[in-house]
């Protein structure tokens, strides 16, 4: 007795119904696989962990290290414009010199303009003290990049007169490795840019 031969039809039938159904898991394991992966990345990037001291694993939560940055980059942009504008003849070259560790050749360069423009010889000549009064700083973000603008007030005491003057200036934030004690913060300035000088008010 002979074997009787199944439909073809039947057989491609089957055969499409077994691609398809590979084809369908494949797409739905490699959509999970993806999910998993982007789900796995947002927690480490929102997440990280320091060893406690006695061993055990500590979460630290990005928006903690966010407000920590915040506080640090706070303190470097008040460290470095008290030493670049809190200046007298008797401090200027070490109060510069500190300054121009907390940013990179932008900073380097202006003050190198400043020099050449006989800022600095103008301050030994007539023994000029320029004074800070009060330093603000606002950062923001964006793209994973900062940015900051800093209002500062500072006084010229010529001696008999006193003028006070209101200037802001712009940059960016970089993080870089700690250098204690020249970089406590481990940021640097970039991009640095006086953007407005203008006199507030003389007073005698």
């Amino acid at each position: 007795m002979k074997t009787p031969y199944k439909n073809i039809y039947n057989v491609l039938k089957l055969n499409r119904f077994i691609i398809l159904a590979v084809v369908v898991c494949a797409l739905l394991s490699s959509t999970f696989s993806v999910w998993m992966v982007f789900n796995t990345n947002q927690k480490a990037l929102n997440s990280a962990f320091a060893i406690n001291t006695d061993g055990s694993i500590i979460p630290l939560k990005l928006v903690t290290q966010k407000e920590n940055f915040r506080v640090e980059a706070l303190a470097h942009l008040d460290m470095f414009h008290n030493y670049f504008y809190n200046i007298d003849a008797s401090n200027y070259e070490r109060n510069l010199e500190k300054a121009l560790w907390l940013g990179n050749s932008s900073v380097d360069n202006l003050y190198r303009q400043k020099k050449a423009d006989g800022v600095y010889n103008r301050l030994l000549q007539y023994s000029l003290v320029q004074k800070v009064l009060s330093i603000d700083s606002r950062i923001s973000e964006n793209d994973g990049s900062y940015g900051f603008t800093t209002t500062i007030i500072f006084e010229i005491n010529r001696g008999t007169i006193i003028d006070t003057y209101e200037l802001v200036s712009t940059g960016n934030l970089i993080m870089v490795d700690r250098n204690f004690p020249n970089n406590p913060h481990g940021l640097l300035i970039t991009n640095y840019f006086e953007n407005t000088l203008k006199k507030l008010n003389d007073e005698s």
